[in-house]
C-alpha cells in the first residue's frame, strides 16, 4: 500500500481510539476490555499462522515472538477483566 494511505489509516485509527475511550462511561470499560481481548485472540491466530508457515527462519522466530506477546496480552487482559468484575460483586 501507499505510505500516505497507511499513515492516514493510522491517524484515523488513533483519533477514533481516543474518541472512543474518552466517550465511554467507566461502567462500560470492562465489557470494552473483553471485546479488546477477543480482538487480541484474532492476532494470536495470525501469529500462530505466521510461526507455523515455514517461510523461513526469521519468519518462524518473529512468529514465535508474536505468539508469546499476543498470549501475554490475551491472558493479562482476561485477568484484569476478571479482577474488575470481582470488584462489582457484592460481598
Amino acid at each position: 500500500m501507499d505510505l500516505l494511505l497507511l499513515l492516514t489509516l493510522f491517524v484515523v485509527a488513533v483519533f477514533l481510539g481516543v474518541e472512543l475511550i474518552t466517550k465511554v462511561p467507566p461502567t462500560l470499560h470492562t465489557p470494552l476490555m473483553s471485546g479488546s481481548n477477543a480482538i487480541s485472540g484474532i492476532s494470536l491466530v495470525g501469529a500462530l499462522l505466521a510461526a507455523g508457515s515455514g517461510a523461513g527462519w526469521w519468519v518462524n522466530v518473529l512468529g514465535f515472538i508474536a505468539v508469546v506477546l499476543a498470549t501475554i496480552n490475551v491472558v493479562g487482559g482476561y485477568l484484569v477483566t476478571n479482577r474488575m468484575l470481582a470488584m462489582f460483586k457484592r460481598k
